[in-house]
């Protein structure tokens, strides 16, 4: 495979932006003595040569007098900071080199031309390269697409934590379905590291730089009608001790959030896992999670058994609840402790009004699946106060639109990208108001399915858009 003419563009950006954070950020000692001239263009000196053993590895040595500090922009989508540095060309072909030094008096660059005369193939057989493109054997290059199927594909989280994960907002697999995402490819070639974004007319944008791309900024992330350039460069950068993926010409993978550069968590033959901040607002770290065209991961089976399980909500039980749509206060004061129920403690499960509550849930999801075939019987104790509105209709035109006197339990597959499509669910009502009463879920007659790992508890009915507030406590499986 022969390599030409090419690498990445000149960032001279870059050089320039790190000269200004660095002089944010000089100490007294290296100012001390106040300012000095102004260094000029003319005084910026450095030397260049090929190392003894590699003549595509350059050393360059600054030799500016004055500078306290000395920044390397190699042209190649590298950069490096110190007096003397290795830069790496693996590539034939001429490169603008940029040297910016930092002096008391302020700040000045120079530039020089290295000429490379032949490709060092073995500097290009690195494994990073090798995942992300496919190696030099791939003329074609290395397809990868979003990992829809997968929980966290997209996300975002707080990039000030010591390890930033997409704690604020992962996208549940095939949530983004709809936006112009799940078609795009992003192709990456060894050969001239050349990067192609195919986003088949359209890319999904956030909201703020949607104008960015052509279309117009708005209150929600939205689509936009984009032709990606077809002059991108890719290149991976090691800066303390991480690694960095970034795209020339204001290149991007799929989402877009005004940045070009990817921190790179993950990088393996099926799993390319990035992460970038957002244009404007460094707090938020942005992650991305992308598969090779066509690779569907293997789901690793689980077991199959059934275990106790109870919470009582005085103390610790051994299932850890979410909610969906619903408020729930899991250490509530029992507001009748008399009858079967004279524990301190319970759950207030509230469901609000309108449209957005119509599925006020609370689920608990197991690592294995359920075998019900000799454990199938749940039990839960509930108290329905009667000053809740059962007259009120308003919901769906396919639910019953009254709040009801009801309790539903439903075992589903929690891994499913919809996981109410293949449930099973036993509704009991609640003919006892304003005392506590004891219902039975009986799922016997399920007892050959092998593949449930949720719980979900479900108050009131579904698809109604009237509030209730009702208690549980003292759920058990028998």
């Amino acid at each position: 495979m022969k390599y030409k003419n090419i690498l990445s563009r000149v960032y001279s950006y870059l050089a320039v932006a790190l000269a200004a954070s660095i002089v944010g950020a000089c100490t007294p000692e290296e100012m001390d003595g106040g300012l000095g001239p102004a260094p000029t263009s003319e005084s910026v000196e450095f030397s260049m040569a090929p190392t003894q053993d590699n003549p595509n590895i350059i050393t360059f040595t600054n030799q500016t007098p004055g500078a306290f500090k000395a920044i390397w922009d190699f042209g190649n989508g590298n950069t490096a900071v110190g007096d003397q540095v290795n830069g790496a060309f693996p590539v034939e072909g001429t490169y603008t080199v940029k040297l910016t030094v930092l002096t008391r008096g302020g700040y000045a660059y120079n530039t020089k031309t290295v000429t490379i005369a032949e490709t060092n193939v073995s500097m290009l057989n690195r494994e990073d390269y090798n995942f992300l493109t496919g190696g030099a054997d791939d003329e074609d290059g290395k397809t990868w697409v979003i990992e829809k199927e997968v929980k966290g594909h997209l996300g975002v989280g707080d990039a000030s934590a010591p390890n930033p994960t997409p704690n604020w907002w992962a996208a549940g697999a095939n949530e983004k379905a709809d936006v112009g995402l799940y078609d795009d490819e992003m192709v990456f070639k060894l050969q001239g590291f050349s990067y192609t974004y195919i986003n088949n007319g359209n890319t999904y944008a956030n909201k703020d730089y949607a104008s960015e791309l052509g279309g117009t900024n708005a209150s929600a992330d939205v689509t936009v009608a984009y032709t990606p350039p077809t002059n991108m460069n890719w290149s991976i950068t090691e800066e303390n001790g991480k690694k960095y993926l970034s795209i020339s010409n204001g290149g991007f993978l799929g989402y877009y959030v005004g940045e070009s550069k990817y921190q790179i968590l993950a990088l393996s033959e099926n799993e390319l896992y990035l992460m970038s901040s957002q244009k404007g607002v460094p707090g938020n770290a942005w992650f991305y999670r992308l598969v090779p065209k066509g690779y569907v991961r293997p789901v690793e089976p689980k077991p199959v058994k059934m275990e106790d399980m109870e919470d009582n909500f005085d103390e610790e039980g051994n299932l850890v609840w979410k909610k969906e749509a619903l408020t729930l206060n899991e250490s509530y004061d029992n507001p009748a402790p008399v009858g079967i129920n004279k524990s301190a403690k319970v759950a207030m499960y509230v469901k609000q009004e309108g449209q957005p509550y119509e599925f006020a849930n609370m689920f608990t999801d197991f690592n294995y699946n359920f075998d019900l075939s000799q454990r199938n019987v749940f039990k839960l104790k509930v108290y329905v106060p009667s000053y809740n509105d059962f007259i009120t209709q308003a919901g769906e035109d396919w639910a019953i639109k009254n709040l009801l006197k009801q309790v539903s339990i439903k075992l589903q597959d929690g891994t499913s990208a919809q996981p109410w499509v293949n449930q099973v669910e036993i509704k009991q009502p609640v003919d006892k108001l304003d005392q506590w009463v004891e219902l039975t879920f009986d799922f016997s007659a399920f007892k050959d399915r092998k593949d449930l790992n949720r719980i979900v508890i479900q108050v009131g009915g579904e698809g109604n858009f009237i509030p209730g507030i009702f208690f549980l406590d003292d759920f058990r499986l028998e």
